[in-house]
């Protein structure tokens, strides 16, 4: 039996595993670094122990700092969580030589799989299927090239100790293959330590199911059925479910056994999950084990109706599996989406800052998991995922609604956050009927919500909210406000935003039945019911639902799943004039991995110029306008913060082009 745990992670997961351990009664010990002394998973435990200052090197990983927090707090045992130790042989050893109980396989198996070629090795030689490839321990490049010819393309390069999607590549053709092998190489290197890499033969309309496997110190193991995670994004998944849709009982079955049979091979214990490559001819290939509990765990527990936490608990302390394969069945549905603090317009790269508004919906059938609550700060040292929002159904139709719904009443400002993209993403009408793949994003491409063509509406909704909100002040003191809007005429208002450094212009004339309103250059006929704040367009016929907040010279307004944080009454100088250079700037703190271009050269708009690095992922910033490069501030393996200057542009001359 366990009596005090420690949590050796952090956020939503830290939260997660709380809250089993107060059902069961276990005493909860929290750790955390500088940037998250006030989060809610160090409120919520028992106890919490500082690790150190805000990079992870130097607080979650550091294994010695979180053995001695486990000693000095009394723990007798640790929980990895997912991510930073958690696939860690070494730090499962060293809890074991610390006499603590580590909640997790042993270190053969961690160490077996976490070396993707030796565990595909491993699984050739016990039955269950592979993908054509080259693993070969320590193969040159050139080796690796050699490889291809036999493979053929598309394929994919693969980090042999990696994960999370980092260290991958697809290339799609011989003469990409260096480039790609050496950014693979690179990322590799960067996020784990090891820049060997393996190759596999790409199946470009595959999906990626995956079977959660449990095993006990007994002899037992089961498997609680599949879940399909193709929906990603560079190889991070995005959309998670389960049961997999179109999965036929019989193929369920194959896949759980050949999962079982993997867990048995290598003398498993606890939570583990296999992840499979299913064609479309219904064959599937093992890609690779993780040797922990999965973000998209909760999809499991709400169809098997089990607590996989408590599971995990049970079997590290000794226990035999909870239930056996003919004790579990699937019932109904459920849907996971990962909210992360990322910016579509910016090619989806991380966004650190202060959640000034944070309210997750409630509705029936809803499960929301997260780390952070209004208030709080996202840091940039750590993954971006807010919360994962899960929502469960009778089928797999009422669970989609229920999710696109409970993402366009979730309230989140401060940062920028992918919301209304996994709203497209769970209405696209082929996500719908269920045709995933893992190239889903790329062959459908869900709007991103960067190029919206109801912003017009919503800088109304904006501006009547305001106008609202004014008013009800007004009631109170009338002369209070007035600074901050012109009341020209008894039924006139007009309103200057800012919003992503452009100036907006909206003036609304009538009433609220029956308002007249210019947006700009736009004009439109609305209908606004404040009580509900349900806004029509009459003539176009969209619609939406918008609330706000006012904070001080800011409005956020939240509508169908969009954030809008508007600056009213904007003093500024010509946005023009100040573009004009077309420089641009670090969009979060990182370190300048490679340019791609010197000062002097000349680009076309969209070039590749600089690629930085942040949470151990790369982003290549690219040029926003054509012109020539006239100043490189910062080289590879600089260091660079939020808001510095990366490039400046002459732009061409468009006015004299041609």
């Amino acid at each position: 039996m366990i009596h005090r745990l420690l949590i050796a992670n952090r956020g939503e997961i830290a939260c997660r595993i709380i809250r089993t351990c107060r059902a069961l009664g276990i005493e909860t010990v929290a750790v955390y670094s500088d940037a998250d002394a006030t989060l809610p998973h160090v409120i919520q435990a028992d106890q919490a122990i500082r690790l150190g200052p805000a990079p992870a090197r130097e607080s979650y990983l550091d294994i010695e700092k979180v053995i001695a927090a486990a000693q000095q707090s009394g723990a007798d045992a640790v929980h990895p969580g997912y991510g930073f130790l958690s696939e860690n042989a070494a730090f499962a050893n060293a809890c074991d030589a610390a006499g603590l109980i580590f909640v997790g396989p042993g270190t053969d198996a961690i160490r077996l799989m976490g070396d993707k070629a030796a565990a595909r090795q491993h699984m050739a030689q016990h039955q269950v299927p592979v993908l054509p490839g080259f693993d070969r321990e320590g193969a040159s490049d050139d080796e690796l090239l050699a490889a291809t010819g036999e493979i053929g393309f598309p394929l994919l390069i693969k980090a042999v100790a990696g994960g999370g999607g980092k260290g991958m590549r697809v290339v799609e053709r011989a003469e990409d293959f260096a480039d790609a092998l050496a950014a693979a190489r690179r990322e590799a290197r960067g996020a784990f330590g090891d820049d060997r890499v393996l190759l596999e033969r790409y199946l470009e309309q595959a999906r990626h199911v995956e079977v959660q496997v449990f095993a006990d110190s007994h002899g037992n193991a089961v498997h609680l059925f599949e879940r399909d995670c193709s929906v990603q994004r560079r190889h991070q998944k995005i959309i998670e479910e389960a049961p997999a849709p179109g999965v036929s009982d019989a193929l369920r079955q194959q896949l759980g056994d050949a999962a079982v049979r993997a867990a048995l091979a290598i003398d498993y214990r606890g939570a583990g999950t296999v992840e499979f490559l299913l064609a479309p001819d219904g064959q599937f290939y093992f890609m690779e084990m993780n040797t922990r509990l999965q973000v998209e765990h909760p999809v499991t527990e709400l169809i098997t109706g089990e607590d996989l936490v408590a599971w995990q608990l049970s079997v590290a302390a000794g226990g035999a599996l909870p239930k056996q394969q003919s004790e579990l069945r699937i019932q109904g549905h459920a849907m996971e989406v990962r909210l992360y603090a990322e910016d579509p317009a910016r090619q989806f790269m991380p966004s650190s800052g202060l959640l000034a508004v944070c309210e997750w919906p409630q509705q029936p059938g809803l499960r929301v998991d997260t780390g952070f609550g209004e208030g709080d700060r996202v840091s940039d040292h750590y993954d971006p995922m807010l919360a994962k929002i899960i929502c469960f159904g009778d089928d797999r139709d009422q669970a989609r609604r229920r999710l696109a719904r409970a993402l366009a009443h979730t309230r989140i400002a401060g940062i920028r956050h992918n919301i209304p993209f996994l709203i497209s993403v769970l209405q696209h009408p082929a996500f719908a009927q269920a045709e995933l793949s893992t190239r889903f994003l790329a062959q459908h491409q869900p709007a991103t919500g960067v190029e919206d063509e109801s912003l017009p509406l919503r800088l109304c909704a904006a501006a009547l909210c305001w106008r609202d909100q004014l008013r009800a002040r007004a009631d109170d003191d009338p002369w209070s406000q007035l600074g901050g809007w012109q009341h020209l005429a008894p039924a006139r208002f007009v309103a200057t935003f800012q919003l992503d450094d452009r100036l907006h212009t909206v003036i609304l004339e009538g009433q609220d039945d029956a308002l007249h309103a210019r947006c700009d250059d736009q004009r439109l006929s609305l209908h606004w019911q404040s009580g509900t704040g349900r806004l029509a367009d009459t003539d176009s016929h969209h619609s939406l639902t918008a609330s706000a907040r006012l904070d001080g010279e800011h409005l956020h307004l939240f509508s169908n799943g969009h954030t809008d944080s508007l600056l009213l009454n904007p003093n500024l100088g010509n946005a023009d004039d100040a573009a004009r250079g077309a420089a641009f700037a670090a969009p979060m703190n990182g370190t300048v991995v490679a340019c791609h271009v010197s000062a002097g050269s000349r680009v076309d708009a969209g070039a590749a110029v600089i690629t930085m690095e942040a949470m151990k992922m790369e982003h290549t910033l690219r040029a926003p306008v054509a012109g020539v490069v006239r100043e490189l501030p910062f080289a590879a393996g600089d260091t660079v913060s939020e808001g510095a200057l990366l490039a400046v542009f002459d732009a061409d001359d468009t006015e004299n082009a041609g």
